[in-house]
């Protein structure tokens, strides 16, 4: 009976001590480099894409901005890889880049048979159509025989056929390798419709028609794509930082906590809005960063729902509404485990 007191008592002093994490050999590297590599849409308005100024905006965009405050403390510190869909498994998979933010849509088939993990979903999306207004359609099944423009490489392609299929549609896509090629023969008039994710078509609208009104994005959505950051295999505690960065964003707008009242709330008396931000607790360690790391990444992008307003929302150059991308508490689904 003593022994096993003692053996007890052993286990429960184990457990109680936390282990420091081991860095892991991305942040290793990506520390050695000094900067973090990221692989980006060559051009995708409010989610990826450079200003006038050359300077990089979007929602993916501030993904990897804030994974690199986490890690350093500064989110200058990545290099942007811009790559078409074909490119961009292949760059993640080589080592060319350490995360790949690029509205990528998460499927069972690219999460097991790629060398890839997802990290989460900054983005609840749906595949949609869009059209000339002057054609006056109100559904997708409307498009009976129509020619529609689509990129090859992506998950977009193989729904549309399974949507002509499932409704004898008899649809002709019009495939092109590249985003600019397919946008391109729409707007040209060479396809009745194109078809992307929803937030792409809104995107291009915005982007490239001479006139936006004079395109409507129908109200079909014919899939689900939930788009995130995607990490290489292999590395638990690179995948870990980069899933616990985009959690502790949705957990600041859960909690009040902003880009500019950050530091304010360093002295909050709510024991969740101090363990995330490191004032009361240092989750750090257990991810082999500063205590901060959450705070850095708040400071520079701000939380998610300032994220997503900047970017996409309804106040944006797109226009979005926050609809399944709201807070779990305000009838959406975005949801993050606690910081504890």
């Amino acid at each position: 009976m003593r022994q096993l007191l003692i053996t007890a008592s052993l286990l429960t002093a184990g457990l109680a001590t936390t282990p420091l994490a081991h860095a892991g050999k991305t942040l290793d590297a990506v520390k050695a480099r000094g900067q973090l590599v990221c692989g980006v849409n060559e051009g995708l308005a409010g989610f990826s894409s450079a200003d006038s100024q050359g300077k990089w905006i979007g929602m993916d965009v501030d993904a990897c901005r804030a994974v690199a405050a986490a890690i350093f403390g500064d989110p200058t510190k990545v290099k942007w890889v811009p790559l078409n869909a074909q490119q961009r498994f292949t760059a993640l998979q080589s080592g060319e880049i350490d995360v790949l933010s690029r509205n990528t849509t998460w499927t069972l088939t690219r999460d097991a048979s790629l060398g890839l993990e997802f990290t989460g979903v900054t983005y609840y999306d749906g595949q949609g159509f869009m059209v000339p207004a002057k054609l006056k359609l109100k559904s997708a099944k409307q498009l009976k025989g129509a020619t529609v423009c689509v990129q090859s490489g992506t998950t977009t392609e193989k729904n549309l056929t399974d949507f002509s299929r499932a409704n004898n549609l008899n649809i002709k896509p019009v495939v092109f390798e590249k985003q600019e090629a397919t946008t391109a023969a729409y707007f040209s008039g060479r396809c009745i419709a194109i078809t992307t994710d929803a937030s792409g078509l809104a995107s291009f609208r915005n982007k490239e028609a001479k006139n936006p009104e004079d395109h409507v994005i129908l109200p079909d959505l014919i899939s689900k794509e939930p788009l995130g950051p995607v990490v290489r295999r292999g590395d638990d505690e690179f995948f870990t930082i980069v899933k616990w960065v985009g959690f502790a964003l949705i957990e600041a707008e859960d909690y009040g906590v902003t880009q500019a009242n950050v530091d304010k709330m360093m002295s909050s008396d709510n024991p969740a809005i101090g363990r995330l931000l490191g004032s009361t607790e240092d989750t750090g360690k257990l991810l082999g960063l500063d205590k901060a790391w959450a705070a850095n990444a708040i400071k520079a992008v701000g939380n998610y729902g300032e994220i997503f307003e900047r970017n996409v929302g309804p106040k944006s150059a797109l226009g979005l509404p926050r609809g399944l991308n709201n807070l779990w508490s305000n009838g959406g689904i975005m949801y993050a485990p606690p910081v504890r």
